[in-house]
């Protein structure tokens, strides 16, 4: 039996107000209810489906944060929508940003990285000197990079694993990302 979108909005009403008692089971079954509501909203706005998922993430945490803000007296699907939509916006605009930054590769790029270092020592210096940068960066940076650029682990897999959320992840590989490159720079400038 199907309920009707004002049925589901008291529904997810009641649950929310009945977490904002304290009731877990009541946030973890709203929290798993709504999931698809929030990524129907964020594909009217993103078109890959990492970018959704990612948007659907930020959107439940987003929630979590402020679910003391809502008030039981009003339908809860805007508030919860207006969330979603302003989550996928940020992912669109960070997705936008990201495009700017990148550079289409030209024959020359692809020849050079084809080539890569020019002999066996500089392949071993290479890796041993990235090895060593990532060695000294702080554990969760370090956890960070090894999961998810050297063993291509997915954010949600990571995120199993460690125990955590999606968001530290990308801060945490954010990080360390932009510290090894002030590390290979200092040293391509000595």
């Amino acid at each position: 039996m199907a309920t009707s979108p004002i049925q589901r909005d008291d529904h997810w009403s009641a649950l929310m107000a009945a977490a904002q008692d304290g009731d877990r089971r009541a946030y973890e079954r709203l929290l798993r209810e709504i999931v698809p509501f929030l990524r129907a909203v964020a594909r009217r706005r993103l078109r890959g489906e990492a970018d959704v998922e990612d948007a659907v993430q930020d959107a439940l945490l987003t929630i979590h944060q402020i679910r003391h803000t809502y008030d039981p007296a009003r339908p809860i699907r805007p508030w919860l929508g207006a969330i979603a939509e302003r989550r996928a916006l940020d992912r669109v605009r960070s997705v936008t940003r990201r495009a700017g930054r990148e550079e289409t590769l030209t024959e020359l790029h692809h020849e050079t990285l084809a080539r890569g270092p020019t002999n066996e020592g500089e392949r071993r210096l290479e890796a041993r000197d990235i090895r060593a940068a990532v060695a000294e960066l702080p554990p969760g940076q370090r956890q960070a990079v090894e999961l998810l650029k050297l063993r291509e682990m997915s954010l949600a897999e990571a995120s199993a694993r460690t125990g955590q959320s999606v968001t530290a992840l990308k801060v945490a590989t954010h990080r360390a990302i932009a510290a090894l490159r002030r590390r290979v720079i200092g040293s391509e400038r000595d």
